[in-house]
């Protein structure tokens, strides 16, 4: 058998989530860090984040700590890495990688590139603040979590007993 093979079968909805928040904990934290090292405050990824649902009024003073905003922030971003994980099980869960892990690296890699490019690109026409997070830190850190997810998923995964998509065509 190949080690990604193609067969019929649903995600494992648990393993993706857990998996989307892993991944969510690692990308906040480079976000953070990035953003630290770039001469900002740390605290800017959360205003940020928080304004998706609080308008763009969330944005002010990004320097300052303000509990509200964090958890406003902690929420949206927790459910949208959930949301994330759960879209990159459903790539993930037709394909037989048993121990591939370089090649769920590579699908998370590729997952995290188009979720960058969705979110810097394509959503901000809704959120314009985030074209000034655009940059070579922020793609990594999507490229990172994409891999760390998909690298979850599949160490997380609970394999069941499926058939080969050609073995159900007979």
């Amino acid at each position: 058998m190949h080690s990604h093979q193609l067969t019929h079968r649903l995600p494992d909805w648990r393993a993706a989530a857990i998996a989307g928040v892993l991944a969510g904990v690692v990308f906040l934290l480079l976000d953070m860090l990035a953003a630290v090292m770039m001469g900002g405050s740390a605290w800017a990824p959360t205003h940020m984040i928080a304004a998706i649902v609080m308008g763009s009024s969330a944005l002010g003073s990004p320097e300052m700590f303000d509990i509200g905003i964090v958890v406003v922030a902690l929420i949206v971003h927790f459910a949208l890495a959930i949301g994330m994980g759960l879209i990159l099980g459903l790539i993930m869960a037709p394909f037989h990688f048993d121990s591939s892990w370089g090649m769920a690296s590579v699908v998370g890699a590729v997952y995290g590139l188009v979720v960058y490019f969705v979110d810097f690109y394509g959503m901000t026409q809704f959120f314009p603040w985030f074209a000034e997070a655009r940059g070579w830190t922020t793609l990594l850190a999507h490229v990172i979590f994409g891999i760390v997810a998909a690298d979850a998923y599949l160490k997380l995964e609970r394999r069941e007993p499926d058939k080969d998509m050609s073995e159900m065509a007979r």
